[in-house]
């Protein structure tokens, strides 16, 4: 094109016609662009792409150091929970061997605090330790036995909890009459979790219920306790690890408890849920009933 002041203008044309039915032209549209400010524009646009690819490259190693932290500090945490064990040991020994040559009132009692102390360390080690494994992409391994019954285990986990809280009531129902192919140990620790966590955050005049049965294709295990229903906002963050909700600082752990007890339902092909009201806050595990080895 040529301009008023006879300079010629570049232009870039885009073109498009319309026809009817039989194929008949009825208009042609026609636009015209500056080919400056398409050149501007093209260029606006790799620089825009470069900025984006440079702003991924950024991202991407951000992402893999934080990825390397991540992993350095659980492999530390799987190191350190290992190491514990045996100054634990030592500590236990030492205060079994206390006891037997312990002569008055007051020095057995120290040692009993000495043994439940030892027992609450066992635990927050062991506790650590689950976090690594699920942490670390191999998950919390499993030692299935569907030839020995559940029902036992349970049974005794209920019964060691009831002799730890003295004062309060649960109530325990099992309907196990099929063979639950599981690792006993872990579903006993599961139990004891939520249990616990019953009789920590559950109001203390009323009792906790468990109840576990097969039923049809699955294994259900449920624990409820009356009181205070969960916070919306804390019902996202239960099954997080070190989350803790407000309880007695005495009563207080590291906060991995619902979280180790969802790492295990998961290891079995499970589920843990929670629901929450006014009148009730209930947690539900739930796994299918593998088929019979043969």
């Amino acid at each position: 094109m040529i301009k008023a002041n006879g300079q010629p203008l570049q232009m870039i044309a885009n073109a498009k016609e319309r026809r009817d039915a039989q194929d008949k032209p009825l208009s042609i549209s026609l636009a015209l662009i500056r080919a400056t400010d398409r050149r501007r524009y093209e260029q606006e646009l790799l620089g825009t792409r470069e900025l984006a690819k440079a702003a991924g490259q950024i991202a991407e190693e951000r992402l893999q150091r934080e990825h390397e932290a991540h992993e350095l500090r659980e492999q530390f945490i799987a190191v350190l929970g290992h190491d514990l064990r045996n100054p634990r040991a030592s500590i236990s020994a030492g205060a079994r061997i206390l006891d037997r040559t312990a002569q008055t009132e007051k020095e057995h009692q120290v040692i009993a605090m000495m043994q439940t102390t030892v027992m609450r360390m066992a635990g927050l080690i062991d506790d650590v330790l689950d976090l690594a494994r699920g942490r670390l992409g191999g998950g919390i391994g499993l030692n299935r036995d569907q030839g020995k019954p559940l029902e036992p285990v349970l049974v005794g986990v209920v019964d060691e909890l009831r002799l730890a809280s003295p004062g309060r009531v649960i109530h325990a129902d099992f309907k196990i009459d099929r063979p639950v192919n599981c690792d006993r140990s872990r579903l006993g620790q599961l139990l004891s979790n939520l249990v616990g966590n019953a009789l920590t955050h559950g109001a203390s005049s009323k009792p906790v219920f468990v109840h576990g049965e097969t039923r049809g294709e699955s294994f259900e295990l449920w624990v409820s306790n009356a009181g205070q229903p969960i916070p919306e906002a804390a019902m996202e963050k239960l099954f997080e690890p070190f989350f803790r909700g407000k309880a007695h600082a005495s009563r207080q752990g590291l906060g991995l408890g619902l979280y180790i007890a969802s790492q295990i339902a998961k290891a079995h092909g499970g589920a843990l849920t929670v629901s929450s009201t006014t009148d009730e806050t209930r947690f539900t595990f739930t796994m299918p009933l593998l088929p019979a080895e043969s």
